[in-house]
């Protein structure tokens, strides 16, 4: 398969890329690197990524920005952060690359723990991803053409913890490799509409 892998230089998007490499052609999408570049905030840039690499098979998203802050300290200008980026930007993929995607292929979002197990300074991306979860969820019996869509849930990986593990006192850290597992499995498997929870 043709797979767009977004986000490919993070560290899920990474662990997704080593994975697909093997058996699959995988177009590596970044911000500032990667084979194409793409501001995933712009719904004229997604349009412009879909013509300008032709016959996909599967789209990942492993991307979506948001702001944490204390909720005294949000605001709609900081909130619009998660909401353009990790909410928008992931279903404008969707919406744009349905018309573009080949005959039975497949979009796999990221949303995460803190839509279903709240942390301090969380509230911003909580929002967006449930969001997203509620979109693949509805979408899924709506896109034709044998197209599919699922989301992946991960908690904090392990491989995140210097960067972020202060957010997230007290939760259990999974290995990014497992987390990648589900990508894999909502890509090659036959699944659709589901919110895969690695916790």
């Amino acid at each position: 398969m043709k797979i767009i892998v977004i986000g490919a230089t993070g560290t899920i998007g990474n662990a997704v890329v080593n994975k697909l490499k093997e058996h699959h052609e995988v177009i590596k999408v970044g911000s500032k690197s990667g084979d194409y570049q793409l501001d995933i905030t712009s719904p004229e840039e997604i349009e412009k990524m879909f013509k300008s690499i032709e016959n996909v098979d599967a789209v990942v998203s492993a991307t979506g920005s948001a702001s944490f802050k204390k909720l005294e300290e949000m605001t709609p200008e900081l909130n619009s952060v998660a909401v353009q980026s990790k909410l928008l930007g992931q279903i404008n993929l969707v919406l744009i690359g349905q018309h573009y995607l080949n005959t039975n292929g497949s979009f796999t979002l990221t949303t995460g723990v803190m839509k279903d197990d709240p942390i301090v300074h969380g509230a911003s991306a909580a929002m967006a991803n449930g969001g997203v979860a509620s979109f693949v969820k509805s979408a899924a019996i709506e896109l034709k053409n044998g197209i599919r869509i699922n989301a992946v849930s991960p908690n904090i990986v392990e491989q995140s913890l210097d960067k972020y593990g202060s957010f997230f006192a007290g939760f259990t850290p999974v290995p990014v490799e497992r987390v990648a597992n589900a990508y894999i499995k909502s890509i090659e498997g036959a699944q659709t509409g589901q919110n895969y929870n690695i916790y």
